[in-house]
């Protein structure tokens, strides 16, 4: 199992006289609680033992450690540590287990108790705008997931449980459009995805229960564009069950795909614009401040995505199948967490550091009909050896025209190269000097190609193929990707760079 950190041993064997509840202990749980509600007389059938086993089975391994104990870290109650999506994930499982399993009804009282108890953990310091951290994927067990617990406390109360006129479980909801590109792409920093399979059916509910039409209708199209695939419901038992129970309605909902045209997520530092409202038509940009210290973090401070006529340009790569070394100390040694391997300068040969102090600073954001732009100083997400003072980075799209990249910096000193990355899932060409094509041809799609422009008298570019072997980025981009690395050639220890993107 993968979580056996979580017991005293350590990993290696499970410890049965320590049982841990982990992602997957919890999920396994739900899968038997549904199996006994629905199926007891059934079991019984085969043999009267099993639902005397499942029972004795669920007490040990969910009920009484998740009753007894507070130091299961995603619980919430140590102060020193923060939270995500594992929290709502195995309430949400728990909850269900105490609900369906505990015939002591003052036990079970308690046992929900301390599941709200353990949700307000998740729910207390959660940006006011909603926005998750660990991206869009991730949204699916964050947001996603208190919606289903929130689900089960209205329906095991008659209703009596029910926050959702709440504004900020209202905000949570409506992320998931908000980080929406087009079709399957979604803004994906940190560990996300591009491409993002959304649990249709329950965005569909959530919406529905915060009276948000465009939420309930984005729900709906990924639901019934699922069912043009494959005419069953998919997911765990959890999500299949609720989803059943409305499908009449959700088939006569109307879609929607909202689209929108800006984005300004204040606590995430992120922002978002396209050259159009409700199109993906044209230009799209996205853009990120915020620290290198958040769940499932990636060094990428002041990095930007580009997508044109609603395919990507320049990317995000995100990450590969998790193994050990993903949540090890060794995080950082693997490409795809380093600032060099996304759109971000390296300074004096010096990449960003992992940590919250490692943040942008003097952030700021500004949008109307012409324009939409971040602006923030991003010298400090850099360690002391890069003698950066001051990295003032400028992301501008000016719709329906370009979008411009400025970076104003002023160093201690010189000590090392100055380089900017960019990755794209493109094919690359230097096309003449100062410019360079991005062309992305799909087969039974018109092309799409944009150009970047930069000061041929201040840069160098060369550009490197990188070979994609990781099936899970390989789903998304294919199996190549290239780097642009633009080398400033006589880099001096104050100066503006600009490069120009247009389609």
């Amino acid at each position: 199992p993968a979580h056996l950190y979580l017991q005293k041993m350590g990993p290696g064997l499970p410890d049965t006289v320590e049982p841990t509840i982990d992602l997957f202990v919890a999920e396994t749980a739900t899968l038997l609680a549904w199996t006994y509600y629905l199926l007891g007389p059934r079991l019984d059938d085969v043999s009267p033992l099993i639902r005397t086993r499942i029972l004795q089975e669920a007490d040990i391994r969910i009920l009484t450690p998740f009753l007894k104990r507070n130091d299961f870290w995603w619980m919430g109650f140590d102060e020193n540590r923060t939270v995500n999506n594992w929290n709502p994930w195995c309430n949400s499982n728990c909850l269900t287990a105490a609900l369906i399993f505990e015939q002591d009804e003052e036990r079970r009282r308690h046992l929900v108790h301390k599941s709200m108890k353990s949700i307000d953990q998740f729910i207390k310091p959660y940006p006011l705008d909603g926005s998750c951290d660990e991206g869009p994927g991730y949204w699916n067990r964050a947001g996603a997931s208190l919606f289903e617990c929130l689900e089960l406390l209205g329906s095991a109360t008659n209703g009596e449980i029910n926050i959702y006129k709440e504004p900020l479980i209202k905000e949570m909801g409506r992320y998931i459009y908000r980080a929406h590109i087009a079709e399957d792409y979604f803004i994906n920093f940190a560990d996300a995805s591009a491409k993002v399979g959304i649990a249709g059916n329950l965005t569909f509910r959530y919406g529905r229960e915060i009276d948000d039409k465009r939420l309930a209708g984005f729900g709906a199209h990924f639901a019934k564009k699922r069912l043009q695939q494959s005419s069953t419901v998919s997911g765990g038992i959890a999500r299949i069950l609720p989803a059943l129970f409305c499908l009449n309605e959700l088939l006569a909902a109307e879609t929607a795909l909202p689209m929108l045209r800006d984005v300004w997520l204040k606590d995430l530092n992120l922002m978002a614009a396209r050259s159009k409202d409700s199109s993906h038509k044209g230009l799209y940009v996205a853009a990120k401040g915020g620290t290198n210290g958040e769940s499932h973090n990636h060094n990428d401070v002041g990095s930007f995505i580009v997508y044109a006529d609603g395919r990507p340009v320049i990317i995000d790569v995100g990450v590969e199948t998790y193994t050990k070394k993903t949540f090890s100390p060794q995080r950082y040694d693997i490409w795809t967490m380093q600032s060099a391997y996304h759109n971000l300068p390296t300074i004096n040969g010096v990449m960003q550091k992992a940590g919250k102090k490692f943040a942008a600073r003097n952030v700021s954001y500004k949008s109307n009909d012409s324009y939409a732009q971040i602006t923030m100083d991003i010298a400090l997400a850099y360690p002391p050896e890069a003698f950066v003072d001051s990295w003032v980075r400028t992301i501008r799209l000016n719709r329906g025209k370009n979008i411009n990249i400025t970076d104003s910096y002023k160093l201690k000193k010189l000590t090392g190269d100055l380089t900017l990355s960019f990755i794209t899932s493109c094919n690359a060409a230097i096309e003449s000097p100062g410019k360079l094509a991005l062309k992305d041809v799909k087969t039974g799609l018109p092309a799409v190609s944009v150009q970047v422009h930069f000061d041929s008298k201040k840069f160098t570019p060369t550009i490197e193929n990188i070979t994609i072997e990781d099936n899970r980025l390989k789903s998304v981009w294919g199996s190549q990707i290239t780097r642009i690395i633009l080398r400033a050639d006589k880099p001096k220890i104050q100066d503006t760079f600009k490069l120009r993107i247009t389609q």
